[in-house]
């Protein structure tokens, strides 16, 4: 029975709900200084042909302004994972293929119209029918007609990192957009897949790409102390349960994505926020849910712009629920919090817009 409320608990405190997302790679972008992979959670290769694709986008499209490779990183996240499973060669090239449902108007995959064959099975194997190829997963026709060879070995396909990623910056840059303007940009996606609810997906991605290595200051007194206490921990890894107030532990088995926390030392997000808040003497409860009942509550109406530095912000199903909460993290300022954001990710840094369901927040110092 102690075991099965020990399960129940971290339950309740799961911290697995989907974002809407160590070896440094060294890539800079527009934003941010140099790129940690692992943190990002982009394989270092895919981040490689992602900034190279996003710098030779002058090459190809003079007049487009604003493409950096946290575009292609929003959109690769979406269509394929960055190559999630596949392996990745020096030159770029994946193995094996990344190709879609058959495109053959039966249902499969949402697809509900036909789209005959148009290369004849080169790139997606399918000599009746189209499948979407590569790790931007391309329609053959379309990577005909916008394809590059991002790497200069004088051959292209869609299953190169490097040839797909300029191809798609392309794509994206049309006849020459602003994408540092939001509307112009979120066009651009919409052109990419005609649906709001794909473009929502892909610029939240993008915003928490955007926010990588740009750190808020830290603010003063307890709150500046829990700040920094849970931004020590970035890169620690997420563990089902795991985490408490003397630090990281093993956790228990088993999240929802069927992680074993037992097997991992770390910190799940609410576990993340009781080291934090002990480092000022403060006990949270154990689940996030309960936390959202320490000290001053932050009713989601009131907006981000309420939050200050070291307040828990929570996530939930029904975001005037307290019940339903399932997600915490800490605010750290500028749009930004520290947390663990699920199994497989480390500890790190998110915007606050990076997850759906906002509750508001609460503020126990």
């Amino acid at each position: 029975m102690g075991c099965l409320l020990v399960l129940l608990l971290a339950m309740a405190a799961c911290c697995t709900a989907p974002l809407l997302m160590s070896a440094t790679a060294g890539q800079s972008g527009s934003t941010g200084g140099p790129v940690d992979a692992k943190a990002a959670g982009i394989p270092e290769r895919m981040l490689t042909a992602y900034t190279s694709g996003a710098a030779q986008i002058t090459e190809y499209v003079p007049d487009c302004e604003g493409m950096r490779w946290q575009i292609l990183a929003g959109i690769a996240r979406v269509e394929s994972d960055h190559a999630a499973g596949k392996q990745i060669s020096p030159a770029g090239d994946i193995t094996p293929p990344i190709t879609g449902h058959r495109l053959d108007g039966s249902g499969a995959g949402g697809n509900t119209s036909a789209f005959p064959d148009t290369d004849d099975g080169r790139w997606d194997g399918d000599s009746t029918y189209e499948r979407a190829v590569g790790p931007f997963q391309f329609l053959p026709d379309t990577f005909r007609a916008y394809g590059k060879d991002g790497n200069g070995d004088g051959t292209i396909s869609p299953h190169n990192a490097d040839d797909a990623a300029v191809s798609a910056a392309v794509y994206l840059c049309g006849a020459g957009r602003d994408l540092n303007n939001r509307e112009e940009l979120r066009a651009a996606i919409y052109v990419y897949n005609h649906s709001q609810a794909y473009v929502d997906d892909v610029i939240s991605g993008i915003d928490r790409y955007d926010a990588l290595g740009a750190s808020p200051d830290a603010p003063s007194g307890n709150a500046g102390v829990v700040v920094a206490a849970a931004l020590a921990q970035q890169g620690i890894p997420y563990s089902w349960g795991g985490g408490g107030p003397s630090g990281a532990t093993t956790g228990i088995c088993c999240s929802p994505r069927g992680q074993d926390g037992r097997t991992v030392t770390g910190f799940d997000c609410s576990g993340l926020t009781q080291y934090a808040y002990a480092k000022v003497g403060i006990t949270l409860p154990r689940t996030a849910a309960a936390q959202a009942g320490v000290g001053k509550r932050i009713p989601a109406s009131a907006g981000y712009g309420a939050l200050q530095p070291g307040d828990l912000v929570f996530y939930g199903y029904s975001p005037t629920s307290d019940a339903s909460i399932h997600h915490v993290g800490i605010y750290l300022g500028d749009g930004q919090m520290i947390n663990a954001p699920r199994p497989g990710l480390p500890v790190r840094i998110d915007p606050v817009t990076a997850m759906s369901g906002y509750a508001g927040g609460a503020r126990p110092l």
